[in-house]
C-alpha cells in the first residue's frame, strides 16, 4: 500500500474531484487503513467479493459501496440491494432491468451510463449516437437517479489520446445536464481530471499490486 501516493493525490485533485479507491482484488484491512485516512468511497467490481468486504467492514458504517464492474443480467438484483451506486450500466436493457427491480426492492441507487466512445472490443457502453437517441425514454426510467456517465479508456493511448477521449464524455455528459463523469484510472487520471471528471477511480497506485483475498 502506498498512502504517500494517496495522500499526496488527495491534495492534487480539486475539491469538484471524488476519489474513488478501486479495492477490487484488496484486502479488506487494507479497505480499513484507507478508511482511517478519511476515504469513503470505494469501488468493487465482482458481486461477490464485494459483498464478502461489506459483511467483513458492516460495522465501518460511513464506507459508500460503488459497484464499477461488468454487470450480469442475473447479479442485478443483488447489486441493487447492496451498492448505493452503479457506474458501469453499458446498456438499455440493464438500465431498465435496474429500474424494475428497484422498484420492488424499493431502492433508489445512483447510476452512471458506461459511454463506448472508442472502437475496443473489450469495452461495453451505450454508443453516444444511442444514448442520445433514447435519452428521453431513459429520464422516464422510475426508482433510478442518472447522476452522469462512465468511460474506460483503451490502453496504450498517448496522453492527447486520453484526453481526447475524456473530453468527449464531458462534452457528452454536459450536453444531458448530467454533473457527474467517472472517468481516468491509475494510469490516465491526470489526463481525466484535466479533461473534466468528477470522479477518479484508483486502484494500483494507492493500494499496490492486486491480490484477490479478503
Amino acid at each position: 500500500m502506498n498512502i504517500a501516493n494517496y495522500l499526496k493525490i488527495k491534495n492534487l485533485i480539486p475539491s469538484n474531484v471524488n476519489l474513488l479507491a478501486v479495492s477490487k482484488g484488496f484486502k479488506s484491512k487494507e479497505i480499513k487503513i484507507i478508511n482511517n485516512l478519511g476515504q469513503k468511497d470505494f469501488g468493487e467490481s465482482k458481486f461477490q467479493e464485494g459483498f464478502q468486504k461489506q459483511l467483513i467492514l458492516e460495522d465501518l458504517k460511513e464506507i459508500k459501496w460503488h459497484f464499477i464492474g461488468r454487470i450480469q443480467s442475473n447479479k442485478i438484483r443483488k447489486i441493487v440491494q447492496n451498492f448505493k451506486y452503479i457506474h458501469s450500466v453499458d446498456s438499455y436493457e440493464k438500465l431498465e432491468k435496474i429500474s424494475n427491480v428497484s422498484f420492488e426492492e424499493m431502492k433508489h441507487p445512483s447510476i452512471m451510463l458506461q459511454v463506448k466512445l472508442s472502437d475496443d472490443p473489450n469495452k461495453g457502453g451505450f454508443e453516444p449516437e444511442l444514448l442520445i437517441e433514447k435519452w428521453l425514454e431513459i429520464q422516464e426510467f422510475k426508482n433510478v437517479s442518472i447522476i452522469g456517465l462512465m468511460t474506460i479508456n483503451p490502453k496504450g493511448l498517448s496522453s492527447r489520446e486520453n484526453k481526447e477521449l475524456f473530453e468527449k464524455c464531458r462534452s457528452l455528459a454536459d450536453s444531458l445536464n448530467l454533473p457527474e463523469c467517472s472517468m481516468g484510472m491509475s494510469n490516465d487520471w491526470q489526463e481525466a481530471v484535466d479533461s473534466g471528471a468528477t470522479w477518479i477511480r484508483l486502484g494500483s497506485i494507492i493500494f499496490g499490486d492486486r491480490r484477490r483475498s479478503l
